[in-house]
Order: C-alpha cells, then sequence, then structure tokens
C-alpha cells in the first residue's frame, strides 16, 4: 500500500517522497491513492485563501494564487493532457492522426491558446470565490477530480494498448479501486454540498453531465481514453466545479 501511494505522488505531483521501483506490484493500488494527491491541493487552495482574507489582499491575487497552486503541486502533467487533446481536436483528423498528435511532445498553436484562455478563466473564477464555504466547496472539486478520472481510467475502454494510462491500470486491483474512489466521490460531494448546499449540489449535477460527455466525445473521436484524454478531463473538471459554484452562487444571491 505504501509503495502504491508514493508511486501515486511520484506519478501526478511533483511533492518529494522516496522513490520506489517502478514495477507492477507496486502500482497495484496507485489509483486509489489519486484522490490524496487531490487532497493536498485542496489543503493548500484552502489556507492560501484564508492567507490572502487575512491581509485583505485584492481578488486577483487570490485567484492567481489558488490558479498557480494546482500546477505548481502537479508539475503540470494534466495540464499537458489538456494541450495535447487541444490540439488533436484542432487538426480535425481521423483517429489515427489524432491518437498520433497526442503522443507528440511537443504542443502547437492551438494548444498554446487553449491554455492560456482556460488559465486566465481559471484565475477569473477563482477570483470570486471569497467566502469560507465557497472556498472549502472549491477545495472538493481537486479531489472530485481525481475520483471521477481515476473510475473512468479502469472502467472506460482505453484508445490504445501502451501508455501512461496502461501503466497504472493494467496492474490495478480494479475492485478495489473503484470502491475507493466511489467512496472517496461520494463523501467528496457530500463535503461540498454541506459547505454550499444549492451550488454544491449544482456543481455535482454538473460533473455527472460532463461525464457522458467526456465517455461520448472520448469514444467518438478516439475509440476510448488514454493518459492525455484523462488529464484533458480532469482539468475541465477543475473549471466545470467552481464555475458552477460560483455562477450558481451568484444566481442565488441575485434572484432568490
Amino acid at each position: 500500500m505504501l509503495r502504491s501511494m508514493r508511486s501515486a505522488f511520484l506519478m501526478y505531483s511533483k511533492i518529494p517522497v522516496p522513490k520506489v521501483e517502478w514495477k507492477e506490484e507496486n502500482r497495484r493500488f496507485s489509483l486509489c491513492f489519486f484522490p490524496l494527491v487531490g487532497a493536498v491541493t485542496a489543503l493548500l487552495f484552502v489556507l492560501w485563501n484564508l492567507f490572502c482574507h487575512e491581509i485583505n489582499a485584492s481578488p486577483i491575487l487570490s485567484g492567481a494564487g489558488s490558479m498557480l497552486i494546482p500546477v505548481m503541486i502537479t508539475g503540470g502533467i494534466h495540464l499537458d493532457g489538456f494541450c495535447d487533446v487541444c490540439d488533436a481536436r484542432a487538426s480535425w483528423g481521423d483517429r489515427s492522426k489524432k491518437l498520433k498528435i497526442m503522443s507528440d511532445a511537443h504542443i502547437g498553436a492551438f494548444a498554446a491558446i487553449n491554455v492560456s484562455v482556460y488559465l486566465i478563466v481559471q484565475t477569473a473564477v477563482f477570483s470570486q470565490i471569497t467566502e469560507i464555504g465557497q472556498v472549502i466547496a472549491a477545495s472538493f472539486g481537486f479531489v472530485m477530480s481525481r475520483c471521477l478520472s481515476g473510475i473512468t481510467a479502469v472502467t472506460f475502454r482505453c484508445a490504445k494498448k501502451d501508455g501512461s494510462l496502461q501503466d497504472l491500470i493494467r496492474p490495478a486491483h480494479k475492485g478495489i479501486t473503484l470502491i475507493t474512489l466511489a467512496a472517496i466521490f461520494i463523501l467528496s460531494s457530500a463535503g461540498m454540498m454541506i459547505s454550499a448546499p444549492g451550488p454544491g449540489a449544482c456543481a455535482v449535477i454538473a460533473c455527472a453531465i460532463f461525464l457522458l460527455y467526456y465517455r461520448h466525445f472520448s469514444y467518438k473521436n478516439f475509440g476510448g481514453v488514454t493518459g492525455d484524454l484523462s488529464g484533458w478531463f480532469l482539468q475541465m473538471c477543475e473549471i466545470i466545479i467552481p464555475a458552477v459554484l460560483v455562477i450558481s452562487e451568484l444566481i442565488q444571491e441575485t434572484y432568490l
């Protein structure tokens, strides 16, 4: 279990942990610990926002710091997948061409444009999250996104027979992984809805809807999921969740 946890942190974060040999038996339960990376991100996200509130920092400073925290924790591994998928989608090529583009280590103009817009919008959304209830609710999104990404990785059809995603799901104990990730997702969803009852429920529903879209999108365009698509999905969840929280809160305050 400890080796699996270390493997998860070595793969999906820049947090320094003791190295472990990269073999299948050490990755058997790695995906079970994937949400723990999100929990660390969530903790730093909450602490940063509390600090900004304490020193009366401007919303843009608070939002920019909140945007940078997951990038610093993960080293941008999921943003890399987001960029690759953006380039592949922009090619309008067939399935094999899209998969080939995603395997290229370089990024194109469309990826640069999309990731720039993504980070600007995410900063703007985070700058709107000021109340402690909103901050706590949004922090659960970092855990939920990883739960859903892990669940789809072991349940959805894979587009390729090799790659970083296969390295993790091939040795994974799927039954235990699914039960663990589903339980953590349910608990995180409950925490979000308790912290922000109306907006939290809207965010959970938005996640469920986007999950269905993700399956359709990945199967239609790529024949299944890949590591890059899992990263793209995670990043989309991490902008959809806070955006829905903010918009729902604004609507609630204005009309209800």
